[in-house]
């Protein structure tokens, strides 16, 4: 029950109406309130994915950050890991990091990004304690009640800035652009359905 209170208290509580006696597996959500929520993302991300964003450039590790390529970063040009990558024997990737936690929708071939976040060392980050690990399992509990297939996956840009500042400016530049439902400064927008008890 700890870990759930710790992935939890990212959530207001009054949205879920939850309550102590009510074990999560007991929490239902219905695969077309999913379905939505999934589509709502998917029709703002899926113009950047087919168009870019001017606004997000790719930095060079030889140039300050004022001093972009005119290039946008795209996700889906990244190389896609299963999340069980940090278990590997050798790392895949290693020192500074942007990262994109994906779903490949199955049925309709979409791509949605569910969190952005930023890493010193890739091939430590996810390793440890990680609130989107959390959401993740949580997230996947609930597809797999609702028989929703789902592919999650991870990219990591490694053409970020190295000071630490830098990346985390470009971060949050990332998550304003993509809206990912679950980094902390975008969750409220998306009204996500993990959070709301549905009769």
């Amino acid at each position: 029950m700890i870990k759930f209170e710790r992935q939890h208290n990212l959530f207001k509580k009054s949205d879920l109406n939850f309550s102590e006696n009510i074990p999560l597996q007991d929490i239902f959500i219905n695969q077309k309130i999913i379905k939505e929520w999934q589509e709502k993302i998917i029709s703002h991300q899926s113009i950047i994915f087919k168009y870019g964003n001017k606004n997000i450039n790719q930095y060079s590790l030889f140039e300050s950050i004022s001093e972009q390529l005119n290039e946008p970063i795209n996700p889906l040009e990244l190389t896609p890991l299963p999340l069980s990558f940090w278990r590997w024997p050798k790392a895949m990737h290693e020192g500074p990091a942007v990262y994109f936690v994906m779903d490949k929708i199955i049925d309709s071939d979409e791509n949605l990004i569910l969190y952005i976040g930023e890493t010193i060392s890739a091939e430590k980050r996810w390793k440890g304690e990680h609130d989107c690990k959390n959401y993740l399992s949580s997230y996947s509990d609930y597809l797999q009640k609702a028989n929703i297939s789902t592919n999650l996956n991870i990219r990591f840009w490694l053409d970020v800035p190295i000071k630490t500042k830098e990346r985390r400016k470009l971060e949050q530049q990332l998550i304003q652009t993509w809206l990912p439902p679950f980094n902390k400064e975008t969750r409220e927008i998306w009204s996500t359905p993990f959070t709301s008890q549905i009769s």
